[in-house]
């Protein structure tokens, strides 16, 4: 027989990204950190900024205080408040929960008390409207009115997996409109060297396509190396 779990389990110390790593990310599209991760990194398409949302903060970095919620259920991330320190990104993992909302605009509100930057859940939210006004970010997959329990399990700071990513506490979360990115803290370093070189290969690019470029030069590679079969 298993022993039932405790109600919750709470990491509250661990590691996190050097501060000036994290300044210079502010001002980074997910789409950059990608392409400097190498590709990937990106959360589930479906969690999405709050439509209202979207226009009011393009892009939010912060570190990563992660909680198991599990389905339906919010005592993790009500527990993960008093753990969050100023710039935290909170994410919630709920299995993809979408029987009920995780969160409502009171609880939004508590947030925006301690400060924490932004909420990413792959779960449902409710209270658009009060969320919105509370004015922290939250990235979810939609909303519900239907209501969770608080009952627990869960946990805080440890590593979890949402949206097919996995994450750790400390690790680095990027969101804007096109979705949520996840940076692990110890690859931070080399994504912030390797920007300057996405930026230039997406400002070169810019500039030939405002100059009339019709297809990428790598078509013309390809049929110079006879890597291309044309057939009537």
């Amino acid at each position: 027989m298993i022993e039932a779990p405790p109600v919750l389990t709470l990491r509250r110390e661990f590691e996190r990204p050097d501060p000036k790593l994290l300044e210079a990310l502010e001002a980074v599209p997910t789409g950059f950190a990608v392409d400097a991760l190498g590709g990937r990194g990106a959360m589930d398409y479906r969690i999405k900024p709050l439509p209202d949302m979207a226009g009011s903060s393009p892009i939010i970095v912060g570190t990563a205080l992660t909680c198991a919620c599990g389905p339906a259920d919010i005592l993790a991330l009500l527990a993960a408040l008093s753990v969050a320190k100023p710039g935290d990104v909170i994410v919630a993992a709920t299995d993809a929960c979408t029987t009920t909302a995780l969160v409502g605009d009171q609880v939004m509100g508590m947030a925006r008390n301690a400060q924490v930057r932004a909420l990413v859940t792959d779960g449902l939210v409710r209270d658009a409207e009060g969320i919105v006004a509370a004015g922290v970010p939250v990235f979810s997959r939609g909303v519900s009115p239907n209501s969770p329990a608080c009952n627990g399990p869960g946990s805080v700071g440890l590593p979890i997996t949402l949206g097919g990513v996995s994450v750790a506490a400390g690790d680095v979360i990027v969101g804007d409109r096109d979705g949520v990115v996840v940076v692990p803290r110890a690859r931070l370093a080399g994504l912030v060297a390797e920007l300057p070189v996405v930026r230039e290969a997406e400002a070169a690019l810019e500039a030939r396509v405002a100059a009339g470029l019709t297809h990428p030069e790598l078509l013309a590679e390809l049929l110079e190396a006879g890597k291309v079969r044309e057939v009537d």
